[in-house]
């Protein structure tokens, strides 16, 4: 069995119509322990509440924490999904020493620093974001997906954090921000399939 942790964004309180919803529910269906949790204050967010609701969900079981030379645990994988304002709650809880600790990491949708600065219920997400500090202690696996056309990273994500962070990304043509406003994304079978299989690439809901 493998936890998942899924964490969402700016303003969103987990619609039924969005994907990271479906996905929860599709992983429970096949027995897998999944976390969802509402991040407080959405429509407000303060980075310090979110990056202890993180720690408070992050937390691995003993069983469950990484063995001698960084084996999983017999409870399997930890793996974290990150959409839009929660990918920065990740890398800035990577910089203060307080991420949890993963197997994987899906860096979905970033808003650029520009763009999140501009933002005043969300700006303190992008003060001091280090990507210096890499994505995770012990070298954690991570996929960055983005698609063209969003309006919260007009440059490309790969530009702000695939490039700095030595990812390889999976780029969605005409995905937009990777949600059921900009892109139409409720289902999306592809993640499911990374979710189960890291060597799978993401790709366009249709």
């Amino acid at each position: 069995m493998t936890t998942y942790l899924i964490l969402h964004g700016f303003q969103n309180h987990r619609p039924p119509g969005h994907w990271q919803y479906w996905l929860a529910g599709e992983l429970r269906k096949r027995g897998h322990e999944v976390r969802y949790p509402q991040l407080p204050e959405a429509d407000a967010p303060v980075l310090e509440d979110w990056l202890a609701a993180l720690e408070e969900h992050g937390k691995r079981g003993e069983h469950g924490k990484r063995g001698e030379h960084g084996k999983q645990g017999e409870d399997g994988e930890f793996v974290v999904i990150a959409h839009s304002l929660s990918v920065l709650l990740w890398l800035r809880a990577v910089a203060a020493g307080r991420a949890p600790e993963a197997d994987r990491v899906l860096l979905v949708a970033p808003p650029s620093p520009q763009v999140t600065a501009s933002i005043p219920e969300i700006a303190g997400f992008a003060d001091g974001l280090d990507l210096g500090r890499g994505l995770a202690p012990g070298g954690v696996r991570a996929r960055l997906v983005y698609g063209d056309g969003d309006p919260y990273c007009p440059e490309g994500a790969d530009v702000h954090y695939g490039v700095p962070l030595g990812l390889d990304p999976d780029h969605v043509a005409g995905g937009g921000h990777l949600n059921p406003e900009h892109g139409g994304y409720g289902p999306w079978p592809s993640v499911l399939e990374w979710c189960e299989n890291p060597a799978a690439r993401v790709t366009g809901n249709r």
